[in-house]
Protein backbone atom coordinates (compact mmCIF):
# COMPACT_ATOMS: atom_id res chain seq x y z
CA UNK A 1 0.00 0.00 0.00
CA UNK A 2 1.04 3.29 -1.05
CA UNK A 3 2.69 6.22 1.80
CA UNK A 4 -0.04 9.13 2.09
CA UNK A 5 1.39 12.12 2.26
CA UNK A 6 1.29 15.00 4.72
CA UNK A 7 -0.54 18.31 4.29
CA UNK A 8 2.13 21.08 4.63
CA UNK A 9 1.22 23.88 6.97
CA UNK A 10 0.71 27.44 5.00
CA UNK A 11 3.62 29.51 5.43
CA UNK A 12 2.27 33.71 6.87
CA UNK A 13 -0.57 32.40 7.91
CA UNK A 14 -1.66 35.37 9.40
CA UNK A 15 -0.64 37.27 6.37
CA UNK A 16 -3.13 36.06 4.28
CA UNK A 17 -5.77 37.82 2.87
CA UNK A 18 -7.41 40.76 4.74
CA UNK A 19 -4.10 41.71 6.90
CA UNK A 20 -3.42 44.88 7.49
CA UNK A 21 -0.82 45.91 9.18
CA UNK A 22 -0.64 48.12 12.71
CA UNK A 23 0.51 51.69 12.54
CA UNK A 24 4.06 51.59 14.08
CA UNK A 25 4.02 54.23 16.94
CA UNK A 26 7.98 55.94 15.90
CA UNK A 27 10.65 55.75 18.42
CA UNK A 28 12.93 57.85 16.02
CA UNK A 29 11.69 60.71 13.69
CA UNK A 30 14.39 62.07 11.23
CA UNK A 31 14.19 65.70 11.47
CA UNK A 32 15.29 68.74 9.24
CA UNK A 33 19.19 69.47 9.30
CA UNK A 34 18.51 73.53 9.33
CA UNK A 35 23.15 73.68 9.07
CA UNK A 36 22.77 71.49 5.85
CA UNK A 37 19.83 73.19 4.40
CA UNK A 38 17.07 71.09 4.70
CA UNK A 39 13.35 72.36 5.68
CA UNK A 40 9.58 70.86 5.52
CA UNK A 41 7.57 71.18 2.66
CA UNK A 42 4.05 69.94 1.39
CA UNK A 43 3.58 67.83 -2.20
CA UNK A 44 1.06 70.16 -4.02
CA UNK A 45 1.42 68.83 -7.46
CA UNK A 46 2.58 65.72 -8.81
CA UNK A 47 4.09 66.32 -12.55
CA UNK A 48 5.40 62.89 -13.17
CA UNK A 49 8.86 61.37 -14.11
CA UNK A 50 10.02 61.33 -10.31
CA UNK A 51 9.25 64.99 -10.08
CA UNK A 52 6.67 67.14 -8.10
CA UNK A 53 5.83 71.00 -6.99
CA UNK A 54 6.58 71.37 -2.97
CA UNK A 55 5.33 74.11 -1.02
CA UNK A 56 8.49 74.91 1.68
CA UNK A 57 8.65 76.00 4.98
CA UNK A 58 10.22 79.58 4.03
CA UNK A 59 7.17 80.39 1.23
CA UNK A 60 8.48 79.35 -1.78
CA UNK A 61 7.06 76.89 -4.62
CA UNK A 62 9.83 74.82 -5.59
CA UNK A 63 10.26 71.81 -8.20
CA UNK A 64 11.33 68.69 -6.57
CA UNK A 65 13.25 65.84 -7.59
CA UNK A 66 12.61 62.03 -5.59
CA UNK A 67 16.03 61.05 -4.28
CA UNK A 68 17.30 57.76 -5.94
CA UNK A 69 17.86 56.22 -3.06
CA UNK A 70 13.53 56.44 -2.01
CA UNK A 71 12.66 56.32 -5.24
CA UNK A 72 11.52 52.83 -5.71
CA UNK A 73 10.79 51.92 -2.37
CA UNK A 74 8.48 55.25 -1.15
CA UNK A 75 5.27 56.46 -2.88
CA UNK A 76 4.69 60.16 -2.49
CA UNK A 77 1.18 61.77 -2.78
CA UNK A 78 -0.42 64.96 -2.66
CA UNK A 79 -0.31 66.68 0.33
CA UNK A 80 2.43 64.59 2.27
CA UNK A 81 4.63 66.22 4.12
CA UNK A 82 8.82 66.14 3.47
CA UNK A 83 11.71 67.06 3.89
CA UNK A 84 14.02 68.72 0.95
CA UNK A 85 17.10 69.67 0.51
CA UNK A 86 17.25 72.95 -2.06
CA UNK A 87 19.83 73.00 -4.88
CA UNK A 88 22.09 76.10 -3.73
CA UNK A 89 24.19 75.88 -7.28
CA UNK A 90 21.21 76.95 -9.48
CA UNK A 91 21.24 80.61 -10.48
CA UNK A 92 17.29 81.90 -9.98
CA UNK A 93 15.52 83.10 -13.00
CA UNK A 94 12.36 85.09 -12.80
CA UNK A 95 9.18 83.25 -13.42
CA UNK A 96 11.29 79.98 -12.92
CA UNK A 97 10.32 77.62 -10.01
CA UNK A 98 13.50 77.11 -8.15
CA UNK A 99 14.70 73.31 -7.72
CA UNK A 100 15.07 70.82 -4.41
CA UNK A 101 15.52 67.21 -3.58
CA UNK A 102 13.34 65.27 -1.79
CA UNK A 103 14.79 63.20 0.96
CA UNK A 104 12.22 61.92 3.26
CA UNK A 105 8.71 61.11 3.58
CA UNK A 106 6.91 61.16 6.62
CA UNK A 107 4.02 58.55 7.82
CA UNK A 108 0.86 59.18 9.20
CA UNK A 109 2.23 58.17 12.51
CA UNK A 110 5.12 60.57 12.25
CA UNK A 111 2.79 63.22 10.80
CA UNK A 112 0.37 62.81 14.18
CA UNK A 113 3.91 63.09 16.80
CA UNK A 114 5.00 66.43 14.97
CA UNK A 115 1.77 67.65 15.41
CA UNK A 116 1.05 67.01 18.68
CA UNK A 117 4.65 68.26 19.84
CA UNK A 118 4.50 71.70 17.66
CA UNK A 119 7.63 70.81 15.17
CA UNK A 120 5.52 71.52 12.17
CA UNK A 121 5.38 75.72 10.82
CA UNK A 122 2.22 76.94 10.55
CA UNK A 123 2.58 77.79 7.30
CA UNK A 124 2.18 74.07 5.92
CA UNK A 125 -1.04 73.68 7.37
CA UNK A 126 -3.24 72.07 4.37
CA UNK A 127 -5.40 74.95 4.13
CA UNK A 128 -3.37 77.57 4.55
CA UNK A 129 -0.98 76.87 1.52
CA UNK A 130 -1.53 79.21 -1.50
CA UNK A 131 -1.66 77.86 -5.26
Amino acid sequence: MAKKKKKQAKRGGSRGRGYVPQEIVPSRIKMPNRRMGEMFARVVDIYGNDRMEVFCEDGEHRVGRIRGKIKKRVWIRKTDLVVINPWAFETEVIDKLGKCEISWRYTKSEISWLDRNNRIPKLLDLNKIPL
